[in-house]
């Protein structure tokens, strides 16, 4: 079994959103929402043809997590479910994955919107958002189906942030 795991951030997400409190909880919730991606000098060269994607996935670590608990009570529901079903930021490995409309890419900057992401998280890695790969049209959501419908205007209320 392997004991620890080190990642090292590739770069860093500028967005509008300070604190836990009032930031979307998935990227159609932040609709509006623009926020910059700074790549590191190092890692710049990686974006080559990004630009000619509409929409990225973006891994990054969830710097403001609280300590995780395997119940806990999501956003969009008043009934704790196992964490695993949930998409809560505290987690064993609080790593973040968003899925951003790319607006614009120069000079290790990537220009993004439809943002939910913590102003200084840290990138652990970009990804070409490819329908083809990633959309599954049969798809169930579980607990999840009836309450959709409630993202776009549910903010953060602080439940899973750290100190």
């Amino acid at each position: 079994m392997i004991e620890t795991i080190e990642y090292r951030p590739i770069g860093v997400v500028h967005s509008p959103f300070k604190t836990p409190e009032g930031a979307p909880i998935q990227p159609p919730g932040g609709e509006d929402a623009e926020a910059t991606v700074e790549i590191y000098p190092d890692y710049a060269e990686g974006l080559t043809d990004l630009d000619g994607f509409s929409h990225i996935i973006l891994l990054y670590h969830c710097h403001r997590a609280g300590t995780p608990s395997l119940m806990v009570t999501p956003f969009l529901d008043n009934v704790p479910h196992g964490l695993f079903a949930t998409r809560a930021p505290s987690r064993p490995n609080p790593i973040g994955l968003s899925i951003v409309r790319l607006t614009g890419a120069a000079d290790g900057i990537l220009y993004i919107k439809e943002v939910d992401i913590l102003d200084g998280a840290p990138v652990l890695d970009v990804k070409p958002y490819v329908p083809a790969f990633d959309l599954r049209e049969s798809a169930r959501i579980g607990w999840m189906a009836e309450r959709t419908e409630k993202m776009a205007a549910t903010r953060d209320d602080g439940r899973f942030a750290g100190e």
